[in-house]
């Protein structure tokens, strides 16, 4: 059961605490992420020390390439309970799509070191190759 001592932080001590702006404490209130707060009287929120490690879990999902919509399903399951398989497909999908963007950016490396070593850098732009790769189609 919550307590009032287990709500004493403010908007502001929670935000400094999780490393966090106050509007992005604000904005994952409105997306559902985190729990309504509780409120003195004239309103002030006040957090408990649980949505500090909220905070810090979507802070983490963040950093490891989770969108939202992945956060809010990750914590669902972690609140509600549900089989770890759900939680291994979402990061199943999440490493499949981060290992494309590996191979795409990997690819544009490729192709703009290749356009880079091509050109001098010295004279006029006119027969640059890096100008007329990208005024051309460029092959994989």
């Amino acid at each position: 059961m919550n307590t009032a001592t287990d709500h004493t932080l403010t908007i502001g001590k929670l935000a400094k605490q999780a490393d966090v702006g106050i509007d992005t404490i604000r904005f994952y209130e409105r997306r559902g992420l985190l729990p309504q707060p509780q409120r003195t009287a004239s309103g002030y929120r006040l957090y408990s020390d649980a949505t500090v490690e909220r905070l810090q879990f979507i802070r983490r999902a963040k950093s490891l390439g989770f969108s939202l919509e992945e956060i809010t399903a990750l914590l669902k399951l972690q609140d509600k309970g549900g089989p770890k398989a759900r939680v291994k497909a979402l990061t199943t999908r999440k490493l499949e799509q981060i290992e494309t963007k590996i191979d795409d950016l990997t690819k544009m490396r490729d192709v703009l070191r290749e356009l880079n070593q091509e050109c001098s850098g010295a004279g006029d732009i006119a027969g640059c190759p890096i100008i007329e790769a990208l005024t051309t189609e460029i092959q994989d």
